[in-house]
Order: structure tokens, then sequence, then C-alpha cells
């Protein structure tokens, strides 16, 4: 079914590349005003910005750092200030310092689980507030097959998505009541610039053990957020929806 967010206002973590971006320009090419919060580059916001552009859409960028409650907190007001009502929330914004637990530097740990799951705790908690008066809303966590599994070198990484599985499950509880929606979806080995140095290490022996023998692009995970943002998806909370390819069916 053709998606329309026409007169939505989408605001995306993490925006300005990768999955962020590959969302961020989906809900652009289907009508949607979209807002991107980005951490460092700005060149790389602007670029993205452009291509929003491009596909008739109103987009702002803000440099936000998630991990910062204020922060996120002005960056949604200015969002809603300039661009009306946040209708989905889309929470995407992530790092990975891998390293074994016993070479981990205690830094890293606190980098990846502030970023990853409190950023996305922010996110939720800045836009849910103003959803409840609305009594509407979609938001979606962009979380990991690593979640589930776990990863040699990625305990903090496992564990942050681990814990935004569960900030959805139990965010969904809460805010149900008021006609508000939270969902994750869980993808496995994605091609972006994040993921570059495990596909180096580990691709071939990885790729083999996948049923679709491929690695997915960021637009492959584009359909099932935006189908979790939709109308369709009303009666649709609490869920981890994997998108990997097959990978986490071959371990059961």
């Amino acid at each position: 079914m053709e998606r329309n967010f026409k007169n939505k206002v989408v605001l995306v973590s993490g925006g300005s590349r990768g999955i962020g971006k590959a969302i961020a320009l989906a809900f652009a090419s289907h009508g949607a005003s979209v807002a991107v919060l980005y951490l460092k580059n700005q060149d790389i916001a602007g670029h993205t910005l452009e291509e929003i552009r491009q596909r008739g859409s109103r987009c702002m960028a803000l440099r936000c750092d998630v991990r910062d409650w204020e922060a996120v907190r002005g960056a949604v007001e200015k969002v809603t200030a300039e661009m009306g009502e946040i209708d989905i929330l889309i929470n995407c914004a992530g790092i990975v310092k891998d390293s074994l637990i016993v070479l981990m530097d205690v830094a890293d740990w606190r980098s990846v689980i502030e970023t990853n799951l409190d950023g996305a705790f922010h996110c939720m908690k800045a836009v849910a507030e103003r959803m409840l008066l609305r009594r509407k809303g979609s938001i979606i966590n962009v979380s990991s097959l690593s979640a589930a599994r776990g990863g040699k070198g990625q305990a903090n990484y496992a564990a942050s998505k681990a814990g935004l599985n569960a900030l959805t499950r139990a965010a969904a509880l809460e805010l149900a009541p008021r006609g508000i929606t939270v969902n994750a979806v869980a993808p496995g080995m994605v091609i972006t610039e994040m993921s570059a140095t495990v596909r180096e290490l580990v691709g071939d022996a990885l790729k083999k053990s996948i049923p679709m023998r491929r690695f997915a692009s960021p637009e492959d995970i584009v359909g099932t957020v935006l189908f979790l943002s939709s109308p369709d998806a009303s009666y649709i909370t609490g869920q981890v929806i994997d998108i990997d390819g097959g990978l986490g069916a071959a371990v059961h």
C-alpha cells in the first residue's frame, strides 16, 4: 500500500547518515516534513537536508548530543516551534566502540550505553510528553539483532540494544492507553559506515550464515519503519521486528 505522510512531522535522531538517512529520505519521499538530529558533521547533515529538499519536503537539521537531556528537550522544542508537533519519532542515533570486556575502556562502555540507550530515552521522553497531550503518535526505535544474539567484542553495544528493546516494550505499555504506539526494528548486518570494520573482519563468514546470502542495505530497513509509522499499524505496539535476512530463524 502506498504510504502517505503528508502533513506529518517526523524527527529522526542520527538522521544524517546510514540507516537514519535512508529513513529520513523515505519519509520525505512520502510527503512528511523531516527534522534530523546529528552530532558531529555539519557538512554531511547539510547534504542530507539538500536531498530531502529535492524531494519537496520541509526539513531542518539540529546539532544535538542525545546523551544530554537538556539538549534533547531544547531540540524538540525548536522542531515543534518551526515545523509543528512531532507525529513520528525515529530513534536511530547510535555508536559502536568494540572491544573484549577485559580490554574495554570504561569510558567506551559508558559512551555506547549513554548514546544508544540513554539517548533514545531522552528523545522518547521529550516527544512522548507532547504526544500524550494529543493522544496520538508513533515511536520507532532502531535496535539490532545483537540485542538477542550478543556478539564477541560488542558487550556494550549488545547491552545497549537489549536495553532498548526492554525500553520499547515498557514504553509501549505506558503509552498505549493514549493511542501512542512504540515499536522497534532490529536489523542484522547493514552496509553502513558504522559496520565497515566488522564487515572487513568477518564479512564473508557472516554472509554465508545468512540464509539470503547478503547484507542489508539501509533501504531494506525503511519499509518496515514506514509501515510501523502508518495507520495500517495502529494496533501494533511493543514489538521488536527482526530484519536480518533470516539469520535469526537459522539459529532457533
